[in-house]
């Protein structure tokens, strides 16, 4: 993570004639948009697709995986009682993209973001193509799986299952070397 944009950026140097696209989560983006700088600098044409889903799904995934429950992974105000449950965050990486002087392209359906894309090879200036969705939304059916190992000793019920399922898949592991 977060390696992505200043990759695309190489890729187009090395070979000028590629178009070439990045597609980063949110929390990927905010560890390095700042590349999208050097991109418009030096007029290096790339384009970022931004998936906003208000937070750091895949390493939620892996917290919930790892029996710590999503913790922090979310963009939200603190509630009353200092839980990260609260309102989301009014967090605009569109404008964020825009504001470093990127075309930018929002999508809100499949049809808009084809066009978008389209529109976003087709201009001479790097750019990046926003499509919002839901935190929840993933990819269903999806069969990775990212050998963490979970505490072996844990009194939390999430962690304690999240230890049992972690050994369950590694029983199921291959050893290739």
């Amino acid at each position: 993570m977060g390696y992505e944009i200043p990759a695309a950026l190489g890729v187009r140097l090395a070979d000028p004639g590629r178009e070439v696209f990045a597609l980063v989560g949110d929390g990927t983006y905010l560890m390095m948009p700042t590349e999208l700088v050097t991109a418009v600098q030096e007029g290096i044409k790339v384009v970022v697709v931004i998936v906003q889903n208000h937070g750091y799904a895949s390493i939620g995934g892996l917290s919930e995986q790892v029996g710590a429950e999503r913790f922090g992974t979310a963009y939200r105000f603190r509630d009353e009682a200092g839980a990260f449950t609260g309102a989301p965050l009014p967090v605009d990486l569109a404008a964020n993209a825009a504001s470093l002087g990127a075309a930018v392209y929002r999508a809100d359906t499949v049809g808009e973001l084809r066009a978008a894309l389209r529109a976003a090879r087709d201009g001479d200036r790097p750019a990046a193509v926003y499509v919002e969705t839901a935190p929840e939304d993933t990819a269903p059916g999806a069969q990775a799986w990212w050998d963490v190992p979970v505490a072996e000793v844990a009194a939390r019920p999430a962690a304690v299952e999240a230890r049992a399922a972690y050994d369950e898949r590694a029983r199921g592991r291959r050893r290739h070397l």
